[in-house]
């Protein structure tokens, strides 16, 4: 029974629907220039770590990655606002 609850809080969806996230280093962060996306949609467990859609502030393209490849973006002020008005519609 613990170790059941153990696996279920390891594979658990870290990031939320609308969350700004970055692509942790590498080739994959150049691929947008401010490096922030938004998580769109959670995916289903794959070689046991979570997935996610994400789409990028810069253009419309989404791009589906694993947890281990993200990392939580803290957003203040207007460009908060901004990308809150721009995921809404």
């Amino acid at each position: 029974m613990i170790l059941a609850a153990h696996r279920s809080r390891r594979t658990a969806h870290a990031f939320a629907i609308g969350q700004p996230v970055r692509l942790k280093g590498g080739f994959a962060r150049l691929a947008n220039s401010n490096g922030v996306y938004r998580v769109t949609r959670t995916l289903p467990l794959t070689g046991g770590s979570p997935q996610y859609r994400i789409r990028s502030e810069d253009d419309a393209h989404e791009r589906v990655t694993t947890q281990d490849n993200l990392e939580a973006v803290h957003l203040s002020g207007t460009h908060s606002d901004l990308a809150e008005a721009v995921f809404r519609s």
